[in-house]
């Protein structure tokens, strides 16, 4: 097969929450998760994210990594309220200068910012307001932007909004189990979901304002789905099983915003779902229409985080049926299936839907590994992993899907939210009680692939 495309952006991401530290440091202000973590039986064995990797003072030794591996871009999030410590009003200069030096660090070593507005860190003096169930975070999120705009602007023409939506309203206001940690209805959950896109649109039209020829775009997830077989039935029921309303909730009333129809069909086609609209048609706002057009801003491409898949079959009665996997299949550490598909069918299915460029801006593997007495840590199996799931990748972009970056998850080690430090995704391992960093098998791999497009693949 052909190499990957010769401006293929190779990367890494990482989020500030789960990497920086620095947590009440230099007029930094709360958000949910430091006080999320602060509540019992939250997160595992009491983990907080408090220190993490430290990376708000280790900054220079994560460049040098990020130099070392050969990168060509750099996935990140700017905590909010680094920047804005009660969400709104006062700038912390302390936190611009944090990210200009993180930014101006990757430009001198020719690495590409990509910058995510948003990675679940809420400003808690924001969710005393009501937080996303307030229509005022509309406001709020369009003067964020406008702050981090324009100061970095100049520097970062690739902006992504928000960052798996479906995962911080689903879990952060449905299941109770990601921060602030509420079990709402699904009527308040979809006002959240509104103001949440409704925020997505307004931030697009700041960041245009601004910078007419930055590229934006959005990072949703969801159920990937692949095909039982190869016959055209099959693709068929995936392709539709992707986009359906999900029936496996995480409540008993069966409402789940694992979907990537909930979150983008507004984005990139200009409504809801039947299925939404006909499910919460209580609480839908009389500013519907206006409010679509602005969710539905132009943007320039998907982000999408793309870990493993569920698989479809035509049932008898014609409609997509749901395959369990069979007895034995491989999981990850974090008990998630392998299936590398997955990084075929997603990017296919989402060109074909939304007709837009497409960078998996996540995608990884946790499992269970430690520095052995050599001082290394060989993950084979991460290898493998990334092997099968690129291929699949590459056999997307031979087949015509618009792929134009891979950002793997994560450059290091760090804190995995309800998980605490107890998954480890990184490229790089970290050692949480004295910060050390040492370099995995699978990044020496990661950085013969992008010195050679994958032409080996």
């Amino acid at each position: 097969m052909k190499k990957f495309p010769k401006d293929f952006i190779w990367g890494a991401a990482t989020a500030a929450y789960q990497i920086e530290g620095g947590s009440y440091e230099d007029g930094k202000g709360l958000s949910i998760w430091d006080t999320f973590c602060k509540t019992q039986g939250k997160v595992f064995q009491q983990h907080t994210g408090d220190v993490t990797c430290d990376s708000y003072h280790k900054l220079d030794e994560d460049l040098e990594i990020i130099k070392s591996l050969g990168l060509k871009g750099y996935r990140f999030s700017i905590s909010w309220s680094r920047i804005l410590p009660l969400g709104t009003g006062k700038v912390n200069l302390a936190g611009i200068d944090y990210y200009r030096k993180l930014i101006e660090g990757l430009l001198e070593i020719g690495v590409k910012p990509y910058v995510s507005l948003y990675h679940w860190d809420l400003p808690y003096e924001l969710h005393k307001k009501g937080g996303w169930l307030n229509r005022d975070s509309v406001g709020w999120f369009g003067y964020y932007t406008k702050v981090i705009v324009e100061h970095f602007g100049r520097y970062v023409d690739h902006w992504i909004t928000f960052n798996e939506p479906q995962i911080f309203v689903g879990m952060g206001y449905y299941s109770g189990e990601h921060a602030p940690g509420l079990k709402l209805s699904k009527f308040d959950l979809f006002s959240i979901i509104h103001n949440v896109l409704l925020s997505h649109g307004t931030s697009v039209r700041v960041i245009k304002e601004l910078y007419p020829n930055a590229q934006v775009g959005i990072a949703p997830t969801g159920h990937v789905g692949v095909p039982f077989t190869n016959s055209e039935e099959d693709v068929e029921a995936a392709r539709q099983g992707m986009f359906e309303e999900d029936k496996k909730g995480s409540r008993s009333d069966d409402f789940s915003t694992f979907n990537y129809a909930l979150f983008c069909d507004p984005i990139f086609l200009g409504r809801y779902p039947e299925w939404v609209t006909n499910e919460l048609t209580l609480v839908i706002p009389d500013s519907l229409d206006e409010d679509l057009k602005i969710i539905s801003t132009e943007i320039d491409f998907i982000g999408a985080n793309i870990y493993n898949s569920g698989t479809w079959k035509k049932s008898v009665d014609g409609t997509p049926q749901w395959v369990n996997q069979p007895v034995g299949h491989p999981l990850t550490g974090y008990d998630w299936s392998v299936t590398e598909k997955a990084l075929y069918y997603g990017p296919k299915f989402l060109y074909e839907r939304y007709h837009k460029p497409i960078y998996i801006t996540e995608n990884g593997v946790s499992l269970r590994e430690w520095v052995d007495e050599n001082g290394e840590v060989l993950d084979y199996t991460r290898i493998d992993f990334l092997k099968k799931y690129i291929r699949c990748l590459k056999q997307a972009i031979n087949d015509g899907i618009d792929v134009r970056g891979y950002f793997q998850w994560s450059l290091l080690d760090n804190f995995e939210w309800h998980q605490g430090y107890k998954e480890r995704f990184g490229l790089v391992y970290v050692d949480y009680s004295t910060g050390k960093r040492t370099v995995k098998q699978s990044a020496h791999w990661y950085k013969e692939l992008i010195e050679t497009s994958g032409e080996w693949l």
